[in-house]
């Protein structure tokens, strides 16, 4: 068996040609071309395709999810933003307000600190005032009675008289203008 063997081995080998490039096998390697497509196709079109469609549409649903969400949250995130816009305003305004109404609060105690501050310059004043008017009252009248008694004690030392009192007020009343 082995010579028969090494014959149709050897009778292959000197047939010689690449077994696709006879054209006598031309017919059966259409045939099984055709089935093998066919087969090929048949499995594509039921199995895989099938699986691929499947695949394919839940990609886009997943996307078109995805979206959705990106868009909801998108909306959510500008009504925030404008809650968020609203309240800051809403707060800046207040603190103006308070602001203004401190302003306010603080000028009128520094009007009412200031007035009162001015009723005590003023009294303080007048009292200064009637104490000076008053020095001035005694120290004049001081001055005229030191001047009386200049007087009594000068003519007692000139003339040797004594003038009495009234005269001396008198005679420096009338010098004086007063």
């Amino acid at each position: 068996m082995a010579a028969a063997e090494t014959t149709s081995e050897g009778t292959e080998a000197n047939s010689g040609g690449f077994p696709p490039f006879k054209t006598e096998t031309y017919p059966s390697q259409l045939f099984w071309l055709t089935v093998t497509f066919a087969f090929l196709f048949v499995v594509l079109w039921r199995v895989a395709g099938p699986r691929i469609a499947g695949v394919l549409a839940e990609r886009e649903g997943r996307i078109a999810g995805d979206v959705s969400n990106a868009e909801r949250s998108k909306k959510e995130a500008e009504a925030a933003l404008a809650g968020y816009q609203a309240a800051l305003a809403k707060a800046r305004q207040s603190a103006q307000n308070t602001a203004e109404e401190n302003r306010k609060r603080i000028a009128a105690e520094v009007d009412r600190a200031k007035a009162q501050a001015d009723e005590k310059a003023r009294q303080a004043s007048a009292a200064a005032e009637a104490r000076l008017t008053k020095a001035r009252s005694d120290a004049k009248d001081r001055i005229l009675k030191a001047a009386e008694d200049a007087a009594i004690d000068i003519v007692s030392r000139l003339t040797g008289d004594n003038v009495p009192p009234a005269e001396a007020a008198a005679a420096v009343r009338s010098a004086t203008g007063g």
